[in-house]
């Protein structure tokens, strides 16, 4: 009977030579290799304290440390032992932890030692038996019990449908959902990426993203172990830190904030990137003013693509030619590019019928990376599903003529104005156009007249002063009337989340009685 356990396939994965090094931390705290051989050994320590802990099958394991190696290995373990991992935010405070550890139950929580107080009291008044903690520094209670097992463990045999991760939404709409992953999900994502984006047996990734993310943990992390290459660690972002290690690697995963980052520090070059075979984005929309400039700049085109923590990755601008789609291997911007291979992608209307090409609907999927339903909301679950299997992802977009995938925002930051669909992303774009402006973000707030009206939100350029009404008069001439904002406002800075999204909930909340009587 084969064992579909994901850890066996990464396990699988790992160089002949286990002395050779598989992490080195680099940045604040940097200065350690661990080698194939210490994550083996490591990950069995830990899995072996679970094992002795007798814990129900599928426990869930609830994680919320602040970046490390042994972060890593602490989920290599979960996996091994046959439990289910549940990565929470380090921003979230207590009221959020303690919504997740009711609704999850886990038997297991790990928290860092400076929140262990306030932790522990939550987790032991839920019914959690098991609380310990993690530090970045390779101190905590975990370790310790975990230094007292054997460093061999046998992983647990585990179906490709059975749970391996539950992934907690953002839950900008009322109480966050547990998406549910099971090991054959995440495999069947990470060999389809492998192939599509061309991992070679000497690349090397930088790694600069949290782990408590699809991002970071799986698309990144499952990358590198699912090709058996060596990772440059940074437990927290350091432009010049990257910068620096472009010469010593070959691909580097980052969020558009990321980039914008590395775009300011003059030491990015051409040179400074000429060693580098891939740069990918994703987890927001990249603006087309900084793809632009990275092509100028580096003499690179990063590849963006589309996912999201039900699905993990869903479609990706091609990195080589694919034979899909005529041999197609331009990488668009202001494009997710083609659906991956295995991923069916379709664009509804409102009845579910199918788009015209070129026409604006809900984005649907199916495939083998696609989860199974939210954790303990049964109805829930069937109202996300079409009869016929396909998820709606609640993002809105369209697909060109050549079959490259576009994404306009999300159906719940539509604004219907006098009756008039209006997509915020359509006017963003033009607004990111205009002299003097940096970025922007576009809301619908209550109007008396119309029901709801757009509000347009703008940082401007370091040394502009954009005038809101001159930005408002500028869009006339390229937008419908109905689409054009009633009110422009200039901000030093948008409310982003830790992945670089901007909240729109907030902004909507902010402005909500802008119009009011």
């Amino acid at each position: 009977m084969s064992n579909h356990n994901l850890f066996v396939a990464l396990r699988a994965a790992f160089p002949d030579d286990l002395d050779a090094v598989a992490v080195e931390t680099v940045g604040v705290g940097g200065g350690l290799c661990y080698t194939w051989r210490d994550l083996d050994r490591a990950s069995a320590m830990i899995a072996n304290h679970f094992d002795s802990l007798k814990l129900p099958a599928r426990s869930r394991i609830a994680v919320q440390v602040e970046k490390s190696v042994e972060a890593l290995v602490l989920y290599l373990a979960t996996l091994r032992s046959g439990h289910v991992f549940l990565p929470l935010n380090t921003a979230y405070q207590a009221a959020e932890i303690e919504y997740f550890i009711g609704n999850a139950e886990p038997a297991v929580v790990v928290c860092s030692p400076a929140n262990f107080g306030w932790v522990s009291k939550l987790a032991f008044n839920a019914g959690t038996r098991h609380v310990y903690t993690l530090g970045d520094d390779r101190t905590g209670t975990l370790l310790d019990r975990a230094s007292h097992h054997g460093d061999q463990h046998t992983p647990a045999q585990c179906g490709a449908d059975d749970l391996a991760v539950i992934i907690y939404t953002s839950g900008t709409t009322g109480r966050s959902k547990g998406a549910m992953l099971s090991h054959g999900n995440m495999l069947s994502n990470a060999r389809v990426l492998r192939d599509y984006w061309g991992w070679r047996p000497d690349d090397v990734l930088i790694h600069a993203l949290p782990i408590f993310h699809v991002h970071g943990l799986f698309v990144a992390i499952h990358g590198a172990l699912l090709n058996g290459s060596p990772m440059l660690w940074l437990n927290k972002f350091e432009p010049r830190a990257v910068i620096d290690l472009l010469p010593r690697a070959t691909v580097f995963m980052g969020v558009p904030t990321l980039y914008t980052r590395l775009l300011a520090d003059p030491a990015l070059t051409r040179e400074a990137a000429s060693h580098m075979r891939l740069f990918i984005s994703g987890s927001a929309p990249l603006l087309i003013e900084t793809f632009t400039q990275w092509q100028e700049r580096t003499g690179h085109t990063i590849l963006e693509r589309y996912g999201m923590s039900e699905t993990i990755m869903l479609t990706s601008n091609p990195y080589q030619a694919d034979p899909r789609h005529g041999g197609q291997f331009e990488r668009r911007g202001a494009t997710v590019g083609f659906p991956l291979p295995g991923v069916e992608l379709r664009v509804v209307d409102d009845a579910g019928r199918p788009v015209e090409v070129g026409e604006v609907g809900g984005i649907q999927v199916r495939g083998p990376n696609v989860f199974s339903g939210y954790w303990r909301m049964p109805e829930k679950t069937a109202e996300e599903f079409t009869t016929d299997g396909f998820f709606k992802t609640g993002d809105v977009g369209k697909i060109d003529e050549r079959g490259y995938v576009t994404i306009v925002g999300r159906s719940k930051d539509l604004i219907i104005s006098g009756g008039y669909n209006v997509y915020p992303a359509e006017i963003e774009a033009e607004l990111n156009q205009m002299h003097g402006v940096a970025e922007s973000a576009v809301v619908g707030v209550p109007h008396p007249d119309f029901g709801e009206v757009g509000v347009a939100v703008v940082i401007a350029r370091p040394g502009f002063e954009p005038d809101p009404v001159s930005l408002i008069n500028g869009l006339k001439g390229r937008l419908a009337n109905y689409k054009i904002p009633k009110r422009c406002l200039v901000v030093p800075e948008l409310p982003r989340n830790t992945m670089g999204k901007v909240q729109k909930n907030l902004l909507r909340e902010q402005h909500k009685h802008l119009f009011s009587a």
